[in-house]
């Protein structure tokens, strides 16, 4: 089976087992490299052969346009009346490297492997890392194909390498299942230490296995009834041969015709054991002595709830054997179903008493593959890095309602995608987090707040003209800049609509998973930084006025400045070309400068007022280390936050200026930072000294976001705020300290400040546009 140009392929289930009763007249057409993407330039690969899907894996280095910044040399020029911009702008080539995962039916290994073999260029390896109990079945296939040696790897070693993979580098990975809920995810926040957990894994039999460290894991207990037991039986009951077709006619059962529950027994609960009277006390119990026929529904239906109940008492005694509450469930009997997920979460909480939480994985189902490709990978230690998931190339978690039948279960025909693209540098928790298990970024997951997800959701879509145009305008001498940025939009506009019917997809829906998207799908089409020649344009203006400014400072009295420099703070915060508010003003009203943002600010008291606090404590000795998290580029840094710093400087406060390592937006970039810090210091005694004594350090956050997580921060930057003794944390911006971090509990001093430029969001936090937050906060003893 091969195909010249496309994948033709039938719309089935997410298990790729559509039942020919179910089977639908239409088909998709997909181009290979939508699926196969960067082959040219793989490098390494892996796959996990199961019974019906087949998981492949293989690192690629991607090509991509980068934006950087280099200073002009300046020698014996007045900066002041310089008119030339602060520094210049270059694109240019860098290599990433990406990891591809791809999940489809084992139908189309063969045509896979062809179109594989075909477009392979530069791979560095003639070797395969295979698992899976079809690596031995598809062993000669795939050496004859690919020209590689198969070297078979250890299926349960390849598990936990995924799942350890998995649960440390995607932040949503792990979700309960809640039936009656909506949607039906509740993701949960990943702990920062993942270890020890319970990988119980459901396939054929079930094994259970306590992983203790990342590559101490002990096979403690399992059973032989299991998913095959299931498949088994269930074929002898109902004469159906099909996995899928039972769980779906599971789903359409009364498992209580055929089972005997305790009121069948007692005629009520059992009051002095305390047991429900729907509870089941004999699985099977009415087929031994009822006169008639069962239906394949009912009988699939007892067989599952048999089944999943065994495999939750046998999972949640070795939980509490081995004193651990992290539960996790995977194999071929789970596979995004829910009605397995919903018997087994129901298993685990009853016999557990709620003590133990039955945890999915997103992407249980690439583990093996993801496993194997880190055996084979370990001469160059991926575990060294951080790995972030690429929305832009992903699938995300499809909803698999029980209610449709296997064929109407579809996921992109076939094939199912993930790509986790390598970060720079590692990424680690901020040291000053309070409780690093508690702490979620966001303030409003859109996934639980239906209002606020439709109002996000359609404020994205109509910004999406802008961005598009923005992003034109930002390569003016490219030929193909319309065409890309009309690929972009369709792009992210389609994922807009997958996200309206399926909030859940990519994890907990939020206004920064939604920013993020975006970012991922204009890198995705070489915008790297549609926001780059606007920044170069403003961090000139604000330049040339930063020497009036601070002149104007220091001729106040020292509690008049103080209210001057915290203005200046938030007026800076104003100039955002994420808000419409502000974009609309900046586009109609070139001459919207620093004074008349300080005019457009709510007056005091704001809509969070802590600014006599903040005094009263600018009053008593100085911290010891301010951590500051830059926003906007231009006014923001320069007229707003860079007065604010040189005060604490002046106090004898040591100063982290921390900025994004990549675009966002109009959000200042570390890199351009540096050229700003030094245009500064050419003017300002008191910056220039600071930077010259390592008083004041400029530092990357590892992020490429407008909003923050200060669960993944860049290594370097939690290693300074240790060695300098960090006491103060300022968050300034809308989507840094207010779309996430409003609540973050740090165990020192902060000051959380924004000017809100959304309506609906000032009136949904009870003030107006332009309202100010300025939240300080000390920690309690």
């Amino acid at each position: 089976m091969s195909w010249p140009g496309t994948f033709k392929m039938a719309e089935c289930g997410a298990s790729g087992s559509g039942s020919s009763g179910d089977s639908l007249d239409k088909s998709i057409t997909l181009p290979p490299d939508e699926i196969f993407r960067n082959l040219e330039n793989a490098k390494r690969f892996a796959i996990d052969i199961g019974g019906s899907l087949t998981k492949l894996a293989y690192y690629s280095t991607v090509q991509h346009k980068v934006a950087k910044v280099r200073s002009f040399d300046h020698s014996g020029k007045d900066t002041e009346r310089d008119h030339e911009p602060p520094y210049e702008i270059s694109v240019q080539e860098e290599i990433t490297a990406r990891l591809h995962f791809i999940k489809f039916e084992n139908t189309y290994i063969e045509a896979c492997l062809d179109f594989i073999k075909d477009h392979l260029v530069n791979t560095e390896t003639k070797v395969i890392q295979a698992t899976g109990g079809g690596a031995y079945k598809f062993k000669d296939l795939i050496e004859e194909k690919l020209r590689l040696k198969v070297d078979k790897e250890d299926v349960m070693t390849c598990l936990i390498k995924g799942c350890n993979f998995v649960l440390k580098n995607i932040p949503h990975e792990a979700f309960v299942y809640q039936k009656d809920s909506d949607p039906e995810f509740r993701f949960q926040t990943n702990h920062p230490h993942i270890f020890p957990y319970l990988l119980v894994n459901i396939g054929s039999g079930v094994s259970i296995v306590k992983v203790e460290t990342e590559d101490r894991f002990e096979w403690v207990g399992g059973s032989s009834i299991g998913g095959g037991t299931f498949w088994g039986l269930g074929a002898l009951l109902t004469k159906t041969k099909k996995f899928d077709e039972l769980l779906h006619l599971a789903s359409r059962g009364q498992h209580s015709n055929v089972d005997m529950l305790v009121r069948d027994v007692y005629g009520g609960a059992h009051q002095t054991l305390g047991l429900s009277g729907n509870l089941i006390a004999s699985s099977f119990g009415k087929s031994a002595t009822a006169d008639q026929e069962f239906s394949k529904e009912d009988m699939a239906k007892s067989l599952l709830h048999m089944i999943s109940n065994d495999i939750g008492q046998l999972a949640c005694l070795h939980a509490r054997l081995h004193s651990l509450d992290r539960v996790y469930f995977g194999g071929f009997f789970i596979r995004g179903h829910p009605v397995t997920m919903r018997t087994i979460t129901y298993s685990i909480n009853f016999f557990s008493k709620g003590e133990v939480q039955a945890l999915f994985l997103r992407h249980e189902g690439y583990l093996g593959a993801i496993g194997a490709f880190l055996k084979g990978a370990e001469q160059d230690n991926p575990n060294q890095y951080s790995w972030g998931e690429n929305y832009a190339g992903s699938s995300g978690l499809m909803s698999t309602s029980p209610e449709l039948g296997p064929a109407q279960r579809a996921r992109s025909g076939t094939f199912d995608l993930l790509e986790m693209d390598r970060l720079e540098r590692p990424l680690v928790n901020l040291p000053l987090l309070l409780d690093p298990p508690s702490y979620v970024p966001d303030t409003v997951d859109l996934t639980d707040d239906a209002l606020a997800r439709k109002y996000w959701l359609t404020c994205f879509e109509e910004a999406l003209d802008g961005v598009v145009k923005r992003a034109v305008a930002s390569q003016p001498d490219s030929v193909d800049a319309a065409e890309r940025a009309e690929k972009f939009r369709q792009k992210y506009w389609n994922k807009l609509q997958t996200l309206r019917q399926q909030p859940f997809a990519y994890g907990t829906l939020t206004v920064r998973s939604l920013l993020d998207t975006r970012e991922h799908c204009l890198n995705e089409f070489n915008f790297p930084d549609p926001y780059s020649k606007v920044k170069q344009r403003e961090n000139g203006v604000a330049l040339r006025c930063f020497p009036g400014v601070v002149r104007s400072l220091d001729t106040l009295g020292w509690e008049e400045r103080q209210l001057a420099l915290v203005k200046g703070l938030l007026a800076g915060n104003v100039f955002d070309w994420g808000a419409k508010a502000v974009s609309d003003v900046l586009e109609s009203d070139p001459y919207f400068g620093f004074e008349e943002a300080k005019r457009k600010l709510q007056e005091r008291p704001w809509l969070v007022d802590s600014y006599s606090e903040w005094l009263q404590r600018l009053k008593g000795p100085p911290h010891k280390c301010a951590l500051i998290f830059a926003d906007n580029s231009g006014i923001d840094i320069i007229l707003g936050v860079f007065p604010f710093v040189r005060e604490l400087l002046l106090r004898g406060t040591e100063v982290i200026l921390a900025c994004n390592s990549g675009p966002a937006l109009n959000d200042v970039t570390h890199s351009e930072s540096l050229i700003v810090a030094e245009r500064i210091a050419g003017m300002d005694p008191v910056v220039h000294s600071a930077l010259r004594e390592e008083r004041l350090l400029l530092v990357q956050t590892g992020s490429s976001s407008p909003c923050l997580d200060l669960s993944r921060l860049d290594k370097g930057l939690a290693a300074l705020v240790r060695e300098r003794g960090a006491d103060l944390v300022v968050i300034e911006g809308m989507g840094r300290a207010v779309h996430t971090n409003y609540h973050a509990a740090l165990c020192c001093e902060s000051l959380k400040l924004a000017v809100i430029k959304n309506a609906w969001l000032a009136e949904r936090l009870g003030g107006r546009l332009f309202s100010v937050i300025f939240k300080y906060e000390v920690p309690a003893e």
